[in-house]
């Protein structure tokens, strides 16, 4: 798939997302995939104080792997970028961590997410942040911008990783960090079973290997990479979804078993 036709593929799955939030139902897999499909990536990412100060929209359409506001240690003051920030629920967390003399941007490049997004901060009553319009691969922000970028389960979904990278590294400040939440694998796995199992994982999923995770942030001009697995995605969680594609899950399971997860990725730009 072209890297155009991927990101359309992705605006109107995240966008359907947005719509089904919207419309009262919890945002799901592909837009009206089986919640069952995506509990074991999604489930219990939040503690019940970060949702019970969010309005319920705003859990409702989060669709990552990880909780990198926990993760990324901020700091009062700071100012913070979630590349992929959908219905704005790490936005309105990251806000309330670096306080008012903070701020928290998030891009998103679908309408319905970023209309979604602006309303869960209204709600909110959030003040110190701002959502903006545009791809990860052509941040709209100026050089040495922010001190902290994150991200929850969007860069595997780019058809351009190394573009991504180059942008994120370009708009931290000397000294500034990455701090994401992403898909990872580790080993090797067949082709079709991998393109199979990243469908379950991540509705649209293009899964970097762990190794090549850490290549491209070096290359990018990253420095103090670190990849810490937080979630690993077990064969029973995907028994009936590989099934249902045709797979015997019994001869595939030692070929995925602790091969998927979800990862925190930590990297720094020199100073």
């Amino acid at each position: 798939m072209s890297e155009s036709k991927l990101q359309e593929a992705v605006k109107e799955k995240y966008g359907a997302a947005a719509k089904q939030v919207t419309e009262g139902k919890t945002a799901c897999c592909g837009g009206g995939a089986s919640l069952s499909g995506r509990d074991p990536i999604t489930r219990n990412l939040y503690a019940d104080a970060e949702k019970g100060s969010l309005p319920a929209d705003a859990v409702g359409a989060s669709l990552g792997c990880g909780n990198p506001t926990a993760l990324a240690k901020l700091q009062p003051g700071e100012v913070v970028l979630d590349l992929g920030s959908g219905g704005g629920i790490d936005v309105l967390l990251s806000a309330k961590r670096v306080g008012p003399a903070g701020n928290a941007y998030g891009l998103d490049m679908t309408d319905e997410m970023l209309a979604l997004a602006r309303e869960n901060q209204r709600k909110a009553g959030v003040e110190n942040v701002e959502f903006l319009k545009g791809t990860i691969e052509n941040i709209p922000l100026p050089d040495n911008a922010v001190n902290v970028i994150i991200s929850n389960c969007v860069i595997n979904l780019s058809g351009d990783k190394d573009r991504v990278l180059r942008e994120a590294f370009r708009v931290l400040k000397p000294g500034g960090r990455l701090a994401v939440s992403d898909i990872v694998i580790r080993g090797e796995v067949p082709a079709e079973i991998r393109k199979s199992v990243e469908l379950w994982v991540g509705c649209i999923a293009g899964a970097l290997k762990e190794e090549e995770y850490v290549d491209k942030l070096r290359r990018a001009g990253f420095s103090d990479i670190e990849v810490e697995p937080t979630r690993i995605y077990q064969i029973e969680e995907a028994r009936e979804f590989l099934e249902s594609a045709g797979f015997d899950s019994e001869k595939i399971a030692p070929l995925v078993h602790d091969k998927f997860m979800s990862a925190f990725i930590r990297a720094s730009k020199p100073a």
